[in-house]
């Protein structure tokens, strides 16, 4: 997870790949611990999370659709592209309700992540208390700082960071 953003086009699958790997992890230390918070506020952190994505995926789609429509292009109809005046044809009017749904989808993909961080933040506080390694923690609560931050570019900054801590707080682990 932690290569994830800087592998360029690998991006998604690493990613995907470390997420599952660490709910793996995460799946074994709560029955471990015999401590089912572990584990399950994980999972629903994560699936809120997709949930987020999808729904803002979609508002994408829907905008990107209705944009089309307006200007009265069919779907798959690209050659009727070159022959728009595209200074005459895209005015405010027709664009407004359109950048209001890829507003109204980014703000709820904010709302989706901040709620998946807290969820997060719960795992890893139990996961820091039973091990008795900080890091798991710190790592829980700059991962909800950064999801808050995610308006202005250092919250994801601050996530990377997060994950770079969780990964020497698994390490750390005595076992």
């Amino acid at each position: 997870m932690v290569i994830g953003p800087i592998s360029g086009a690998y991006t998604g699958v690493l990613g995907l790949v470390g997420l599952i790997l660490v709910l793996i992890a995460l799946k074994r230390l709560s029955d471990y611990y015999n401590e089912k918070g572990i584990f399950d506020n994980a999972l629903y952190g994560t699936i809120i999370a997709i949930i987020g994505v999808v729904v803002f995926v979609a508002g994408i789609v829907v905008a990107a659709v209705g944009l089309l429509s307006d200007l009265g292009i069919a779907w798959g109809d690209w050659a009727v592209l070159q022959e728009i005046d595209w200074r005459a044809a895209v005015t405010w009017d027709i664009i407004e309700p359109h950048i209001a749904v890829i507003i109204g989808s980014l703000v709820a993909l904010f709302v989706f992540v901040v709620v998946s961080a807290i969820f997060l933040r719960k795992s890893l506080t139990i996961l820091s208390a039973k091990t008795k390694v900080n890091l798991f923690s710190t790592a829980g609560l700059l991962m909800l700082i950064g999801a808050i931050l995610t308006i202005i570019v250092i919250g994801f900054i601050l996530i990377w960071v997060a994950l770079i801590l969780l990964t020497v707080a698994f390490f750390s682990i005595k076992t």
